[in-house]
This record gives C-alpha cells, structure tokens and sequence, in this order.
C-alpha cells in the first residue's frame, strides 16, 4: 500500500502547481468551520493547550541567516488549513490558529528572533503560494516523491492514518471491505487519493459497489458529518482522529490500528533551498532545548515526536 497520511494528493499537488504556475497570486483562503449540526459536539474542540513563544530564547547565530526579506518584516508568514484540531485549528474566538503545528511556527520564529503570522488557507493553496504569499507551509503536509518534487519539506513529525467510525460502530463497517460505505476525507489528502482511490479500483475489479467517497474541504465539516451519521467512516491523519474521538463526547470511536506512518515535513519554496535548511538547523535547536517536546506533550502527540530533522529525506512512493 502506498503511503496514505497527510494531506494533498499527488494529483492535486501536480494541479495546484500548475495553477501556481500561471497565477502566482493564488491564496484560497478559508475558514474552518466548527459548529456542528442537529446539536453534534463540535468536532474541533477547543485549545486544551497553549505554548508562550517567550519561552525560547532567540538564538543569535541563527537570527543572523534570517533571509533580509524576512527580518525586514520581522515576521514569520506561515499557510496552515486551520481545520485540522489537533494540529492546527481556530481556538474559542473562532479566528485564532491554536495546535502544535501553530506552537511550533511560533517557537520557530522567536528562535529566529521573529513573529510567526498563521494564516488560514485552504489546503490545496498553501503549497503553490509558498513565497510569494507564504514563507513557510505547515499543515500536516505528509513528505512524499511528489510533494519532494515541488518544494522543499523539512521533516519534524511523524503520522499516520487511522479511521473512525460512529459509538458501536452501527453501519459495522470494516477495512477490510469498504465497497458500497460513505467513506468522508478531507478534500485533496493522500486518504483520497491514493488510499481511497486504490480501495475502489480493487472494489471494481472484485465487481463490487464502489465507495461512496465524500470530500469536504475542511476536516471538521468531516468529523461532524460521521458525527450526524451521514457518513459510515472517516480517515485522517492518526492525531487528527485520536483528538476528534476525545472532543466528539464518546459519539464516534477508532477502527483498526494506524497503518502507513510517516514523516511530515514543513513545506519551503523548491527555490530556497538556504530557508528550508535554515528551518532545518531551527527544529534541531528545539528539539536539542526541549521546545519541541514540551509542546507536542501539551497537546498529547508526543508519539509523534522525531529525533532528527532533516531537509528532503527520502520519501516512500
């Protein structure tokens, strides 16, 4: 099985680059949802954890290879799809990004001697907007050949996929057959295509029903479609569906283990190659001071901590 985590498909990918290519102005920006219907728990939840950059102490030697566009501005502008609770999502007020992936743009950017900006955008813009609009992607974007062929990626977690159904699991769906479930995915993640997509040749080549594969374009109108039971299952990153089992109230619980585990990569411009290993040196340096742990273990992701950062690591297919 190819690996299956962290979101946009090769296709998607090789689509939006091409947009990029010809409008180098795209943004896609959106807000997530996070009210649920028919009073569903909202699968979001809120921030159960928050990380003071004042912590992390500026490293000068560091701060001094900050690109003079960047420390000009003093900040550090980062694309998230802030719909992904517990990696990155909007907090109580509904337009502050919260998660680890936001604690971890803040630490990187006051290690930096900078301010991190956590912008919202759709999922499938922020990797064609990388420098014109953003100088960093941090998202939950799985390092695969693809995405290694577009960008730079540096490597800072690790993830995988994992499913959930409803409490008993009603529609008793198993992963083993899906042919004939609606299965719900975040609109351009690798649980689309190729995950999904490889289910359901399988499905036509056994002569059985398809799939009924719905894609929304944030994962919490997902989590709260499973929720509401319009949908047999959902897939995600193993995080994304570990947090949404806690703040769903018991209403939707995991199926199976987590298959496919990878690393997950911040995303640079494939043309600066000198930030993305600048970026590289930064998560060292949190993870050599204990930044880095200290935040994954306040929102409860420790087991995807890594050890060592690196810039471009080989990637499965």
């Amino acid at each position: 099985m190819q690996i299956s985590r962290s979101r946009l498909s090769a296709s998607a990918l090789k689509a939006a680059t091409v947009l990029a290519i010809g409008a180098l102005t795209l943004t896609a920006c959106t807000n997530a949802s996070e009210t649920g219907t028919s009073g569903a728990a909202k699968p979001s939840g809120s921030a159960s954890a928050s990380f003071d950059p004042a912590t992390v102490q500026k490293d000068e030697a560091l701060a001094a290879m900050v690109p003079a566009a960047i420390k000009s501005k003093g900040t550090l502008t980062v694309g998230s799809d802030t719909s992904y609770a517990p990696a990155e999502f909007l907090g109580t007020d509904g337009q502050t990004p919260v998660g680890y992936d936001v604690d971890i743009a803040k630490a990187i950017a006051a290690t930096l001697g900078l301010k991190a900006q956590v912008q919202t955008s759709e999922f499938t813009g922020i990797l064609p907007a990388l420098g014109p609009k953003y100088d960093l992607g941090i998202s939950s974007f799985t390092i695969n050949p693809e995405r290694l062929g577009a960008v730079n990626m540096v490597s800072y977690f690790n993830a995988g996929t994992a499913w959930a159904v409803q409490k008993g699991n009603p529609k008793k769906v198993s992963l083993d057959d899906l042919c004939g479930k609606s299965v719900g995915v975040q609109t351009g993640t690798v649980q689309e295509d190729p995950d999904l997509s490889d289910r359901n040749k399988k499905c036509a080549a056994d002569g059985k029903p398809a799939i009924n594969v719905v894609t929304l374009k944030t994962q919490t109108d997902i989590t709260t479609r499973l929720v509401n039971g319009s949908v047999d299952a959902m897939a995600a990153d193993s995080p994304i569906i570990g947090y949404a089992v806690t703040q769903t109230n018991g209403q939707i619980e995991k199926l199976g283990d987590v298959y496919d585990s990878a690393p997950q990569g911040i995303a640079v411009a494939k043309s600066d190659v000198a930030l993305a290993e600048l970026v590289q040196k930064t998560v060292a340096k949190l993870i050599e001071n204990g930044s880095y742990k200290k935040i994954l273990e306040g929102w409860g992701n420790a087991e995807g901590a890594i050890t060592k950062s690196e810039v471009n690591p080989a990637a499965g297919s």
